[in-house]
């Protein structure tokens, strides 16, 4: 079950739906809810398994919502990807007095291995990030 840390305090999964993902991540804090999020994006389009970062990017989200921070740091993974070329192989969130400040580890996309086309746009029908009993979990689309 989604957000049962009996078995896993975090993880994430991401299920294929014609020309989209719906990705589900789950962990004890948002913070780390966010991070997985952002895993289970990228695993929907490449294996970074054993890929080293060859940078490190720092972002700060200021966002008004929890949703608007979900989709905004997606965002920002697909800016980079579709400008820069790069692809997280690592994330860290931590809270500021005004939001997050996202460190990124970061392979440029000819580092990893493709598995099919990187998604290129967060859907916000259906976007949810909500603390449970078991800690905070959270669900998006990605259109690929």
């Amino acid at each position: 079950m989604v957000g049962d840390t009996s078995e896993h305090e975090s993880g994430h999964r991401a299920v294929a739906q014609e020309d989209e993902f719906r990705i589900e991540a789950w962990a004890t804090s948002r913070e780390n809810c966010l991070a997985e999020a952002v895993a289970a994006m990228v695993e929907c389009f490449a294996d970074v398994s054993g890929v080293r970062p060859t940078c490190v990017g720092r972002v700060r989200l200021a966002e008004p919502s929890d949703e608007d921070l979900l989709a905004a740091l997606l965002d920002e993974v697909l800016c980079r990807l579709e400008e820069d070329g790069q692809v997280p192989v690592d994330v860290e969130a931590n809270e500021t007095e005004d939001g997050l400040d996202i460190r990124l580890a970061l392979a440029t996309v000819t580092d990893v291995r493709l598995t099919a086309s990187p998604p290129t746009d967060v859907a916000w029908e259906d976007l949810r990030i909500r603390p449970g009993p078991y800690g905070w979990s959270c669900a998006i689309t990605v259109d690929s």
